[in-house]
């Protein structure tokens, strides 16, 4: 909610003043230069009734940011503080809030057979079509904890453009990307990322890297 609320107070500093004939690039320092124009009272090219009414929508965007970084602080000292929410973290693409909604969501990994089980939960594994005794695998269910999916597919993302623009030594992702789309390589990853998670609750062992053969 905190982030959808920055969103939408953004937008709208930058739809007002953009009124006035004032734009900035996209990103948070272009919104900052907009912010000090608005902070400015020698700048007339914000007539004072309107800088009054934009000072109100600064000073909730504030407020809003303070809270988030308020939030963040809190969210990574809990996922921290337990062992399996540290060991975790060493995913690749896991960070503190997954690691700290996963813990929550997930007290017993023991209670999922193996690692499909979890991610079918999560609805990261294909539909299943079955005609005339064949079987076609379709799109994920979507079904399960939507949140869960969500950040796992987030941090697939950020795994993936890592790899897009620093390379990657994981012969998997890399055959993937090669012969998949990135919205449907991040999908795959995240299912993956999920059964390792799985591994790691059930076996108490710290994540580690796959090891490349050598040739």
């Amino acid at each position: 909610m905190l982030m959808r609320q920055r969103i939408q107070l953004s937008n709208a500093i930058r739809g007002h003043v953009a009124e006035y004939g004032l734009v900035a690039p996209v990103g948070r320092n272009g919104l900052a230069r907009l912010i000090a124009v608005i902070g400015d009272p020698d700048d007339d090219r914000i007539p004072d009734e309107a800088r009054a009414s934009l000072a109100l929508l600064v000073a909730q965007l504030n407020l809003v940011n303070e809270q988030i970084l308020e939030t963040d602080r809190r969210v990574r000292t809990s996922a921290r503080s337990t062992d399996i929410g540290r060991r975790l973290m060493e995913v690749p693409g896991v960070g503190p809030v997954l690691a700290s909604a996963i813990v929550a969501s997930v007290p017993d990994a023991q209670a999922f057979k193996n690692g499909r089980s979890l991610a079918a939960w999560i609805g990261l594994v294909p539909r299943q079509n079955s005609s005339g005794g064949k079987e076609r695998l379709g799109g994920i269910t979507k079904q399960g904890d939507r949140y869960l999916r969500q950040l796992l597919v987030v941090g697939a993302l950020a795994v993936i453009r890592y790899a897009q623009r620093h390379g990657t030594r994981r012969p998997w992702l890399v055959q993937l990307l090669a012969r998949r789309t990135t919205k449907i390589a991040a999908v795959a990853l995240a299912n993956k990322m999920a059964r390792v998670i799985w591994a790691i609750m059930t076996s108490g062992e710290r994540y580690r890297e796959p090891q490349v053969a050598s040739v």
